[in-house]
């Protein structure tokens, strides 16, 4: 069972510990300033934290000592444009950005494969560091694919790369919004994995249109990586196959729109989802804060809501804020409101660990070495 959990917010990071008497929190780093994202790397210990500092722009941060102290790393960023290159356009003639707005995601490669790192931004951009984040190069191969034109943005103004999955056979991203891609030659090239989704808030006729498909978050199972589970901003999907073929869930409750998703890393039919309330309020349906699980990939699904306010509850969980440890058995989700909430029974109670932290961006247990 997990002892360690880190949660990023705008504030600032925080380590939490599960000592004798409970879950504590303990170290804070870079109080004040927006964490986007935190990465306990399970291969060696070390811990990235990725910072949005605004006009100063992002930052990356290394630590080997779990959060005591850091060191500055070069951040993810775009090469120059060629002498009398015209920066591109979008459709409606803005200007794509030169540079990294926020690190929105941060994943280490596989075990044989020690310093990799992959990370996601946005606009839009994947980078891959072979060295521990000395140093990234951008992926052109999805940067320069024909498609990336027609990506736009979902709740931020430009398009990103919000889920990175690495298995032994290459690696997936979903992109918000932009579908979801899979490479299995280290990104030299991708192919479009959204065959079975579909986008209702687009015109009929682009409705299956893969590099359209808004994916809220891509997880899979990593005892049976062929199972992928998807939040999409219309509903729920599951494939069987590394999402050659996804199959909609229509059994979800009590509402099928959320951000968040966690899949069980032994049971691929096991997963649980944060509903939400969609489009113009984003709040817990009926003012209620829940989970929903389902033990049967999807058949069906128990609303978990024990711990959790069931009154006049304003709880947005972002697609970070939602984690499962290696057991299956800790959960914890935090939310826009500064709430974090934490399960050792696989979500059937949960106790509050906190009301008033800073809003949460993203949750993640550290595993491994971290865990030490």
């Amino acid at each position: 069972m997990s002892s360690r959990l880190y949660v990023a917010t705008r504030k600032g990071l925080f380590r939490l510990d599960r000592r004798q008497a409970g879950w504590t929190i303990g170290e804070v780093s870079f109080l004040g300033d927006h964490v986007s994202m935190v990465l306990p790397d399970r291969r060696d210990g070390a811990l990235y934290a990725a910072l949005a500092l605004g006009h100063f722009g992002v930052k990356l941060r290394r630590s080997t000592d779990a959060g005591g102290t850091w060191e500055e790393m070069p951040a993810p960023a775009y090469p120059p444009l060629p002498e009398g290159a015209e920066p591109e356009k979008t459709p409606d003639g803005r200007e794509w950005p030169q540079r990294v707005e926020v690190l929105w995601s941060l994943e280490a490669g596989r075990d044989d494969q020690p310093g990799h790192l992959w990370c996601g931004t946005i606009p839009g951009g994947l980078f891959k560091s072979t060295d521990g984040g000395q140093s990234w190069e951008l992926n052109r191969g999805l940067w320069d694919h024909p498609s990336r034109k027609g990506w736009f943005g979902g709740g931020y103004d430009w398009p990103g790369i919000h889920s990175i999955v690495v298995d032994e056979a290459g690696v997936m991203v979903a992109i918000s919004s932009g579908g979801v891609w899979r490479s299995t030659d280290e990104g030299a090239t991708w192919e479009t994995r959204t065959k079975g989704m579909y986008a209702e808030y687009m015109p009929p006729e682009r409705r299956d249109d893969p590099s359209i498909q808004d994916p809220h978050r891509l997880v899979s199972c990593a005892a049976q990586p062929d199972a992928l589970w998807v939040q999409h901003h219309n509903g729920l999907f599951r494939s069987t196959d590394r999402g050659k073929t996804w199959q909609e869930v229509t059994s979800v409750k009590p509402s099928k729109f959320g951000f968040a998703m966690a899949v069980h890393p032994k049971d691929p039919k096991t997963a649980w989802v944060v509903p939400a309330k969609k489009d113009e309020q984003r709040i817990p349906v009926d003012g209620k804060v829940v989970v929903a699980r389902t033990r049967d990939g999807g058949e069906s699904f128990t609303v978990l809501e024990r711990g959790l306010p069931q009154a006049n509850a304003f709880d947005l969980t972002y697609r970070h804020g939602l984690d499962v440890d290696g057991t299956g058995d800790v959960l914890a989700f935090g939310t826009t409101t500064g709430s974090l909430w934490i399960s050792e029974d696989g979500g059937d109670s949960w106790q509050v660990i906190s009301n008033h932290l800073p809003p949460v961006y993203a949750v993640r247990f550290a595993e491994g070495k971290a865990d030490a």
